[in-house]
């Protein structure tokens, strides 16, 4: 098991919680708060589907020691 895809396993959770929160939030606020129960199963997936890609891409990120010095030298340049 590759470590890009043991860091992306663990931000998955991570990831999913927040747009999990995120989706219900938005559900719960809107109009179609009365069909909350029905529309749920759509917020889980969707949050599933959204945490996915989103975890894989953040995942290198964590490992790159000179990411931030490379960027913050761009920004001084």
């Amino acid at each position: 098991m590759s470590i890009r895809l043991q860091l992306a396993a663990m931000l998955f959770m991570m990831i999913q919680a927040v747009t999990f929160f995120a989706g219900l939030l938005a559900l719960l606020l809107s109009p179609l708060a009365r069909e909350a129960m029905g529309l749920m199963p759509f917020v889980v997936l969707g949050s599933s589907i959204v945490s996915a890609p989103l975890s894989w891409w953040l995942a290198p990120r964590l490992r790159a020691r000179t990411w931030r010095r490379e960027g913050t030298a761009e920004l001084l340049r």
